[in-house]
């Protein structure tokens, strides 16, 4: 199901899977449509596009759970999707990933995009895309400086990351924060935890948990810890998503991602 709201002048579209609890947001701002959502909400999002006008979709990414309903809106909305260049080729193809991925999101079929800018408008604004890589490579937010309104796609999520994926960086996140937070941002607004009033607070708290986060995982390497001992001393519970996922989410890919950016001569 889809809960449909207004903050700030933005319509946000919180899809909840009733069968997994996960939640997932796509945005529309001034004609702009910010991400598609997973497949398994097409049914609500094909509503949505029903009764709402808008011109084109920009993507913060081109993982399923945000990509989804691409297909079905560039057959039946006709409207141009906006990537990072790098995944123009990687949308143009089915989506393949895991089992436990695609039943909680569902299919992501092949649709056509065209490469984002630097800057991309909509009926009356003007947005700056932002390369915030650290979660996926093509990772983009989307900002519009006179409000200080900031889309963050999946760079936020959370103030304290306990798992991450084996792809994702923890040091290139906590470069793409510092970028952001050399903006003047107000307004954030994530695509799974939704709106923010406090923006700016949100990215600082979660930059200075990374940062204590990577300060203790380096101690402890500097020690003689393995990464193995790292990760039962600071993430001793076993997280559900991680036998789910079979291990490719894991706390374990935390502390790697952090002794991956380390000197040698740290290690």
């Amino acid at each position: 199901m889809i809960n449909v709201y207004e903050r700030e002048g933005v319509i946000c579209m919180e899809g909840v899977l009733t069968d997994s609890g996960r939640t997932v947001f796509s945005f529309l701002v001034d004609g702009m449509l910010i991400d598609t959502g997973a497949e398994k909400l097409q049914k609500d999002m094909s509503a949505f596009c029903d009764s709402h006008s808008f011109d084109f979709v920009a993507l913060t990414h081109s993982h399923e759970d945000h990509t989804g309903n691409a297909a079905w809106i560039e057959e039946h909305v006709s409207i141009p999707l906006f990537v990072h260049p790098s995944s123009i080729g990687f949308c143009a193809k089915p989506g393949i990933y895991p089992a436990y991925r695609q039943q909680t999101w569902g299919q992501r079929r092949a649709f056509t995009a065209q490469p984002l800018g630097e800057s991309i408008r909509s009926r009356t604004l003007e947005w700056q895309v932002i390369h915030t890589p650290g979660h996926a490579e093509d990772h983009m937010a989307f900002y519009h400086a006179e409000t200080g309104r900031l889309f963050s796609g999946d760079l936020f999520v959370s103030a304290k990351t306990k798992v991450s994926m084996e792809t994702e960086s923890i040091p290139l996140i906590m470069k793409s924060l510092r970028t952001l937070l050399a903006l003047d941002i107000t307004a954030l607004f994530c695509s799974h935890a939704g709106y923010f009033k406090n923006g700016r607070e949100q990215l600082e708290r979660k930059l200075a948990y990374l940062e204590e986060l990577s300060d203790k995982v380096t101690a402890l390497s500097k020690q003689g810890y393995s990464a193995v001992d790292i990760k039962h001393q600071l993430f001793p519970a076993a997280y559900p998503i991680i036998a789910f996922s079979n291990g490719e989410w894991d706390s374990l890919h935390v502390v790697n991602s952090i002794l991956a950016d380390l000197p040698i001569n740290h290690l």
